[in-house]
């Protein structure tokens, strides 16, 4: 099969327990994007058990057409039976572009499935667009510890795939009135596809919202001085509702476990708020919260490159801010 019969756009959909992960309905906006340039259609590939009924939440975010894999062995992700399940469903459809979540399970799922239909793989793309001379997918993504960016091009084979990172792409808005075809398709899946035996699903409690997810973000770099003080920005955080980020610096210092990184080599967020405490600003880190809807930055460097893309900069000491923020929050509180 040469090129040209590859068409339309993939989304490979990540539900977990019947819930469709937002990473999906982002890069169903993409999707949407890249379909209408090349005027083909968006095609949703939805695996799982008793999960048929999220089918028109997909059509209503972009999508034209809904592959379902509906079977008990899909109950829970395991790696073998997903793998048959979307693999059956790239061969049927013979899409020209297939796009996954760069999460745990995309990151699993996506490079087996590029190894059994022989196509390559472009991992944690921060951007997708159409070259207008090849019509190829250019796939860019963070290169070398975030200090470049690097554009790959899959020409000679097909579908061209990549997974992409939650948070940056837009995720549409919702249009009931649009209608598309869903369709099952019997992945010939069995018992004997669980080449692995899983003894107990526990859902891990108390777990901290995803720093993508958050409304607010509190964001720390080197310039909080020492670990002890987040404690204090935690608690500040959870009176805003929101959650505790921090720049790559403050992750590699240890200050933060991995998943509060904000950056290029981090998570890329767009909160309603987002509060940047003694962070300078590099360009790895502004790359990841850029977009926020409202930014915040508090630095005593007025030249700190954070004040580029802020919406009110603060020069300052934020050990003098910070106790003057929670002040204002307490006399709001006395008031109502």
């Amino acid at each position: 099969m040469n090129n040209e019969e590859y068409r339309n756009v993939m989304v490979v959909v990540e539900q977990r327990h019947g819930t469709i992960q937002n990473v999906a309905l982002e890069l169903l906006g993409k999707a949407r994007e890249l379909a209408d340039i090349r005027g083909q259609k968006v095609v949703a590939v939805l695996v799982g058990n008793r999960i048929s009924d999220l089918s028109q939440d997909l059509i209503a975010h972009g999508a034209d057409r809904v592959v379902v894999i509906d079977h008990p062995v899909l109950e829970h992700f395991i790696t073998e039976p997903y793998t048959k399940a979307v693999v059956a469903a790239v061969r049927a459809e013979t899409p020209e572009i297939v796009l996954f979540g760069a999460t745990a399970i995309g990151r699993d799922l996506a490079p087996r499935i590029g190894a059994r239909i022989y196509t390559g793989l472009t991992a944690d793309c921060t951007s997708l667009s159409i070259d207008e001379e090849t019509q190829n997918i250019l796939m860019t993504r963070p290169a070398f510890g975030g200090n470049i960016m690097a554009t790959i091009v899959c020409p000679k084979h097909r579908p061209q795939m990549a997974t992409v990172r939650p948070g940056v792409m837009i995720r549409p808005e919702v249009d009931r009135s649009r209608t598309g075809e869903i369709t099952e398709l019997d992945a010939d899946l069995s018992e004997s596809d669980l080449n692995v035996e899983l003894i107990e699903f526990v859902a891990e409690e108390g777990k901290r919202v995803n720093i993508e997810d958050a409304g607010v973000l509190i964001s720390v770099g080197r310039g909080i001085g020492s670990p002890d003080k987040i404690t204090t920005l935690e608690g500040l955080a959870a009176r805003l509702s929101g959650e505790v980020s921090g720049s790559r610096a403050v992750i590699d210092a240890g200050w933060l476990a991995k998943d509060r990184q904000v950056g290029q080599t981090g998570k890329t967020v767009r909160p309603g708020l987002y509060l940047a405490l003694g962070i300078s600003g590099q360009i790895q880190h502004l790359a990841g919260m850029e977009e926020s809807e409202f930014i915040v930055a508090v630095n005593k460097n007025p030249d700190a490159p954070i004040f580029d893309v802020a919406d009110i900069g603060i020069v300052a000491d934020i050990h003098q801010v910070i106790p003057a923020i929670i002040e204002e929050l307490d006399t709001v509180s006395s008031t109502n």
